[in-house]
């Protein structure tokens, strides 16, 4: 199983790119399903991550970040180096995705994902709106897409 999800604010103009393209996917996914993939929006919810995650054999996390990089740049990086362990004392607001891989790695073990990658497009705007810069918009065009060629040849589910 092929699980992706996507994570940020859509409040936040582009920190919600990972929210947009996990959308981009579902939408490719209502037109051609897969039995063996599943896409989710876990919003900013890092529990949400590793819950989603548990059973499946790789995941893909689509996120925004602010690297000080050209806006609309696409970094894939292995879960492996983004993996945090969380704070001694924390609430669930201070849990996130990379949090959620460490937790979900110690909490589930054979369950969890050894396959992970992370795609990070780097936001030009994090202020409060709704819509995508329009750098950023193309940049989650070019995730989905490169997401959705990894399963493109699968066998499509029977649609009911």
């Amino acid at each position: 199983m092929l699980t992706i999800i996507g994570c940020g604010n859509p409040n936040r103009t582009d920190d919600g790119v990972g929210v947009v393209v996990a959308a981009m996917i579902h939408e490719h996914l209502v037109a051609e399903p897969r039995a063996n993939v599943r896409v989710f929006d876990a919003g900013t919810d890092g529990m949400a991550v590793m819950f989603r995650a548990r059973g499946s054999h790789s995941l893909i996390i689509v996120d925004a970040c602010k690297t000080g990089s050209e806006p609309g740049a696409v970094f894939e990086v292995p879960g492996a180096e983004l993996e945090g362990k969380p704070p001694g004392s924390f609430n669930l607001h201070d849990f996130r995705w990379d949090h959620a891989l460490y937790a979900g790695r110690q909490i589930y073990k054979e369950e969890f994902p050894k396959d992970v990658s992370v795609y990070l497009i780097e936001a030009q705007s994090l202020e409060m709106g709704l819509e995508l810069s329009p750098v950023v918009a193309m940049a989650a065009r070019v995730v989905a897409a490169k997401i959705t060629k990894l399963f493109a040849n699968d066998v499509p589910s029977k649609q009911n």
